[in-house]
């Protein structure tokens, strides 16, 4: 058996694909794997890393809305399509895997062609163009929300790093705080904008960090490679706050946390909904608003709360995350909703569907 994925540009297509490429080869350690990709993603280096084999078609970017560009999309996907059939012949494969991105649609489009069955998975509450016409096409459509508005989806979750979805938060605890120097029993909140970091969030917790430790609250800020770590002086007795570039365990920051202060992209909802871990959600204030629509249900659930970037100031902090940070009933009840509507067996579940793809094409 040989498996297709396509899910290029941004990690938030890449982790899921690779995650179902895990979850293959667990189940089977012979199945074939290719992922597709162009040469400027960063599937360039995530894919050959996780050791799976890579093929490189041109990128045809695609608009997120109908406008005059969407015309001219036929003819540029033309050659990138026929390439992307090649690459199917080649491997001679029984599935394709798309999860957005500009692959997806023309790994899509040559499936259809060549006669190879598909399925599709949609991290976002509102779905791209490339997969809501790879959804017409598909034998099986699996989602990250119950909210989509994608006719026939399953709602599965995301698939994520068996780090994540095997992680037991309470114990690995001790070993994630002693990781960042962290005290061992004090409330933590954890920071993050993202890979690269968010400069309103550094701001607004740099600013409010001095009344958190002085409440008993400990910080792990992970500000970004690109940004300024902030100038800090922790004085004795007082709870840590430390400032970081960059985290290549986020397991362990998770296990080391009791809250997070974050962005709301698919697969910071999906992860943080799996192991459990409460946050406030500052959806990204550009874009078409599928963050904001990402942390929607898990919040409704109880599991984290909502606040726009622009309302996000150290008193929003002060009245909004503080109480809950210093009230342990609170944080519990809240990481229990949260893991309740989290979903770890999504790779798993992906798994089956790929499997009764490829079973009812044989049969027909």
């Amino acid at each position: 058996m040989h498996v297709v994925l396509a899910g290029g540009g941004t990690a938030g297509h890449i982790e899921p694909a690779l995650a179902l490429a895990d979850a293959l080869r667990r189940q089977d350690p012979t199945v074939g794997i290719t992922a597709l990709g162009t040469e400027r993603g960063l599937e360039t280096r995530l894919v050959p890393e996780r050791g799976y084999d890579l093929a490189l078609i041109p990128a045809v970017p695609l608009p997120r809305k109908p406008t005059p560009e969407l015309i001219t999309v036929p003819g540029r996907l033309r050659g990138t399509i026929k390439a992307a059939e090649q690459i199917l012949e080649r491997t001679k494969a029984d599935c394709v895997v798309g999860f957005g991105g500009y692959v997806a649609l023309p790994g899509y489009l040559a499936a259809k062609r060549v006669g190879v069955p598909i399925v599709v998975h949609e991290a976002n509450a509102r779905p791209g163009l490339a997969n809501k016409i790879g959804s017409r096409y598909a034998h099986g459509v699996a989602v990250s929300t119950p909210d989509s508005k994608l006719r026939g989806a399953r709602y599965i979750g995301i698939p994520l790093r068996r780090t994540i979805a095997t992680l037991d938060r309470a114990r690995v605890r001790p070993e994630a705080r002693a990781a960042f120097g962290l005290d061992p029993n004090l409330p933590t909140l954890l920071v993050s904008g993202g890979s690269q970091g968010a400069r309103h969030l550094n701001e607004v917790v740099t600013r409010i960090a001095p009344l958190l430790q002085r409440s008993g609250i400990q910080i792990l800020h992970v500000v970004g490679p690109k940004n300024e770590l902030p100038r800090i002086d922790n004085m004795p007795g007082m709870p840590p706050y430390i400032p970081v570039p960059y985290v290549d365990r986020m397991d362990l920051a998770y296990a080391a946390a009791d809250m997070m202060l974050c962005r709301a992209g698919a697969m910071t909802v999906a992860e943080l909904s799996a192991v459990g871990l409460p946050a406030a959600y500052v959806p990204l204030p550009i874009g078409n608003g599928e963050q904001r629509l990402n942390a929607q249900p898990v919040v409704n659930a109880g599991g984290g709360l909502l606040v726009d970037d622009a309302a996000l100031t150290p008193e929003w902090v002060q009245g909004n995350v503080l109480p809950v940070l210093s009230d342990p009933h609170r944080l519990y009840e809240m990481s229990r909703a949260a893991a309740e509507f989290g979903r770890r067996d999504a790779d798993d579940l992906l798994v089956g569907m790929v499997y009764e793809a490829i079973a009812a094409r044989r049969q027909a």
